[in-house]
């Protein structure tokens, strides 16, 4: 059983066997939510969040492992791989370590200490540095010419420092234990730059800023590196103590001082080797160690960075659809208008139009007479407002006219993030290629309110705005995260195969962008599909692939009703035997509380299938189709605000959850600047983590403490949360 499935078994508190055949399964090609839907048993019941874990985990290990062996290989082939160096590459941790164990045998460049080695200086450094009290030229002198060294006395003197110094600096334990020893006492400390105060004015908190290592948190790291690497900010990490000076604490991880034993006190080393400690400290011990504290601060910064924004993600695409309604697209605009879509309840788009009702046209006649046509003329429900430039004058605009004329719809602002990103893409000009973008732009605003899951990911999700610190996060670690993010939601709603646009079913699993075009292809040739097998008639869906998407297909209203649920195709014969037992139909059972709590009472007869499956076969029976999404809900602004110079102290007001971080909650108010719920003033109680409280979509209530007008700052209070 090799190590990484000791591990995985281990981290995620599975049998040994439950691990080896999850393995086997993924090595087979079975997606992660198939596998957490579909094979249960085999994972001793872990969760889609718990196996998403576990793949990603398994996938890092695997990885893992070949670097280690690569790295172990290559130093054995340098005749650099020490039995000391060789057993901390073994108990390497993380990806990171291997690299900083390895890092400083990568470069061909010769370094000052090596050139020395050549020479022959390396007894001299070892004999001055275990029994020398002093390196005294003449003795230095006297030994180059006993062993025929032909260097001067300075270059000597120089080559032996050099030496002793890498050696230092190489030294495993004293790099670990100062290591561990600056992340527990350690702190940081941030200063600007000469000359780039007024450049720099965003980051006038972390100016002359200190702060513990180990109270860092991920957001203000990030915050400090950005300003570092916009050469606004100069980090460094120290001890209290002054930085330029050896720990006397770390004497007793260093090579043998001198021939008999460790010294302790620090102060009763010769003075050259004081300076040699000195000397390897600040040019390189602390650097190293700097930098590598920096590097490990980043990728744990940056890995919660992902799931901040991962979390966010996963909020706004299972938030809420209002369903199969009518809706006006609305993009609002000052100079260049208005665009609206009329969009069906079949998400087509069947009209559109620009107004100009604000300035400098204020066509606003002209615009309600528009308006009002096409509301009336399309039975529109709602109305989506997206909530960018003069959205709140389009918002007051259209109220005015549903109260003039007693209009039975409502108008709503929503997040407009990422649609101008969809309507100049590839993916828009296919579906609309006679459409101009800003209309394009409308309609996807307008689908977005019928359904978020089906819209958002026709759009990448870096564009949507729900993360921080986005721009400096590893484009392709983000990228890969919020995909998995993506494919989990699309799978646990399920998709309706006779509707589905090709990127919604690209994220089904088992199927690729290539396949879900085949569906398409079929499906515009062939008409509606009427029953899950037809899936096999589409080119490249084979037996294994009609396995791992087929459970999360739909077909509403299906002449074969399990058609319509989230029962898999493998388990059909399963209720069929059910509705054998019961003497009723499948129909019969679709729904029927009390049937299905009988077939409970007899689950003997069923032994042939585990109880994974059989109680998820009866809860989908139970809740055929269920959508996981809760109810539809939205926010509503506060008419006499627009800006924030609205807004004042001690004002309440409602608005939409928009981002979730770890130090709070950024809150839409209508004014085109989120407010801040701190975490602080999320609740009375402590709150460690404030999605125990909020996620992205939620409506809350708050209150306004403060307003910086010329910081664009917003700090709120959560009411009855």
């Amino acid at each position: 059983m090799s190590n990484t499935l000791k591990k995985l078994s281990f981290e995620f508190s599975i049998s040994l066997n439950a691990t080896q055949k999850t393995v086997e399964l993924f090595n087979s090609g079975s997606t992660v939510p198939f596998v957490a839907r579909y094979r249960k048993e085999i994972t001793e019941g872990m969760s889609d969040i718990q196996l998403r874990s576990f793949f990603e985990r398994w996938q890092y290990l695997n990885d893992f492992e070949k670097r280690q062996t690569y790295i172990i290989n290559q130093l054995t082939e340098k005749k650099a791989l020490t039995p000391l160096l060789k057993s901390a590459l073994l108990n390497a941790e993380t990806k990171n370590q291997l690299e900083e164990l390895f890092s400083p045998y990568k470069s061909s460049k010769k370094s000052k200490a090596a050139v020395a080695i050549e020479k022959g200086l390396q007894p001299l450094a070892n004999l001055s540095w275990n029994q020398w009290t002093s390196l005294r030229t003449e003795d230095v002198q006297k030994w180059c010419a006993d062993h025929n060294i032909s260097a001067s006395t300075d270059s000597a003197c120089q080559g032996v420092i050099d030496i002793l110094c890498e050696q230092l600096s190489l030294h495993i334990p004293l790099l670990q234990e100062a290591k561990k020893s600056l992340l527990y006492q350690g702190i940081i400390k941030s200063r600007v730059i000469r000359g780039k105060k007024e450049l720099g004015e965003k980051y006038q908190d972390y100016f002359d800023f200190s702060e513990p290592l180990k109270k860092l948190p991920a957001h203000r790291i990030m915050a400090l590196l950005r300003g570092k690497k916009e050469n606004i900010l100069k980090l460094n990490i120290a001890f209290d103590s002054e930085s330029n000076h050896f720990p006397s604490f770390l004497l007793q991880d260093i090579p043998k001082i001198n021939s008999t034993n460790n010294q302790k006190n620090i102060a009763k080393l010769p003075d050259f080797k004081i300076d040699i400690l000195n000397t390897a400290w600040t040019d390189k011990i602390l650097p190293k160690i700097e930098n590598e504290i920096l590097s490990d601060l980043k990728n744990n910064a940056e890995s919660k960075a992902i799931d901040v924004f991962s979390n966010n993600l996963s909020d706004l695409l299972m938030a809420p659809p209002a369903g199969q309604r009518a809706v006006l697209g609305v993009d609002p605009g000052f100079r260049n208008g208005v665009k609206i879509a009329v969009v069906t309840k079949k998400s087509l788009c069947i009209d559109h139009a620009v107004i100009y009702p604000h300035p400098p046209q204020n066509k606003i006649d002209q615009s309600k007479r528009i308006l009002l046509k096409l509301i009336k003329n399309n039975n529109i429900e709602l109305i989506a407002i997206g909530n960018g430039t003069a959205s709140r004058e389009t918002d007051s605009l259209i109220k005015s006219l549903i109260k003039e004329h007693n209009l039975p719809c409502q108008s709503i602002i929503i997040s407009e993030a990422g649609a101008s990103v969809y309507s100049a893409s590839p993916l828009a000009s296919k579906e609309f290629p006679d459409l101009d973008v800003t209309i394009r732009g409308a309609i996807s605003i307008a689908r977005r309110l019928q359904d978020p899951l089906a819209e958002l990911v026709k759009i990448d999700p870096q564009a949507i705005g729900v993360g921080q610190y986005q721009h400096d996060l590893k484009s392709s670690a983000l990228s890969t995260a919020l995909k998995s993010i993506v494919e989990d939601c699309v799978n646990r709603v399920g998709v309706n195969l006779n509707l589905a646009s090709s990127s919604l079913l690209s994220f089904v699993s088992g199927l690729t962008p290539r396949l879900a075009e085949n569906i398409i292809e079929y499906r515009n040739n062939a008409g509606l599909f009427t029953r899950l097998e037809e899936l096999k008639n589409v080119s490249g869906i084979g037996n294994k692939c009609f396995e791992q998407c087929a459970g999360f297909l739909r077909i509403p209203n299906a002449h074969y009703v399990l058609d319509s649920s989230g029962v898999h195709p493998e388990s059909y014969s399963l209720v069929e035997s059910m509705a054998k037992y019961t003497q009723h139909t499948i129909n019969d059972l679709i729904e029927n509380t009390h049937l299905i709590n009988e077939i409970k009472k007899y689950r003997q007869h069923f032994n042939d299938v585990d109880d994974y499956t059989f109680n998820d076969v009866l809860s989908e029976l139970e809740k055929p189709g269920h959508d996981p999404r809760p109810k539809f809900t939205y926010a509503s602004f506060r008419q006499d605000i627009h800006s924030i110079e609205d807004l004042k102290p001690e004002m309440t007001l409602e608005g939409s959850i928009t981002n979730v971080a770890d130090f709070g909650a950024f809150v839409d108010l209508g004014v085109h600047q989120d407010g801040l719920i701190h975490i602080s003033q999320l609740s009375e109680r402590f709150v460690k983590d404030p999605r125990e409280l909020v996620r992205v979509g939620q409506v809350v209530k708050v209150s306004v403490i403060d307003v910086d007008v010329k910081r664009k700052r917003i700090s709120l209070k959560a009411l009855k949360l």
